[in-house]
């Protein structure tokens, strides 16, 4: 018996990255896309309601930033993976970001559907 699909959250206030994301998505064997939000408040909320496996967490959105609501994502539901995405380089990621609770770092222009594979498969458990 196959395993279940793990189920995405995707969040991002720029609707071209959460079409792009979810593109990538149905191309990445095993995995789910189940909801969408467009700020860290929202995305706080849909992980409540849904109880997705991998949120994909945009860092820079108005309301609550990517890097805060993975913070209260992680105190609410802690078997959450998150995946911070950003344009970022890594070297030029706020220093918050790795005191976040945050399983890895993509870069936006890197998220393909064998890296999302490869880092949930790599992520602590």
């Amino acid at each position: 018996m196959a395993d279940p699909p793990v189920s995405v959250l995707i969040v991002d206030d720029q609707v071209p990255f959460r079409l792009a994301a979810r593109a990538v998505l149905r191309r990445a064997d095993g995995f789910e896309l189940v909801g969408e939000a467009a700020d860290g408040v929202e995305a706080v909320a849909r992980v409540a309601e849904l109880a997705p496996a991998l949120v994909l967490m945009d860092i820079n959105m108005p309301s609550m930033n990517g890097i805060d609501a993975t913070r209260e994502i992680m105190a609410i539901a802690p078997a959450t993976t998150v995946f911070l995405c950003s344009t970022y380089q890594q070297a030029d990621l706020p220093s918050e970001a790795s005191t976040s609770g945050a399983a890895a770092y993509v870069n936006k222009e890197e998220l393909t559907p064998d890296l999302i594979r490869r880092l949930w498969d790599e992520r602590p458990t």
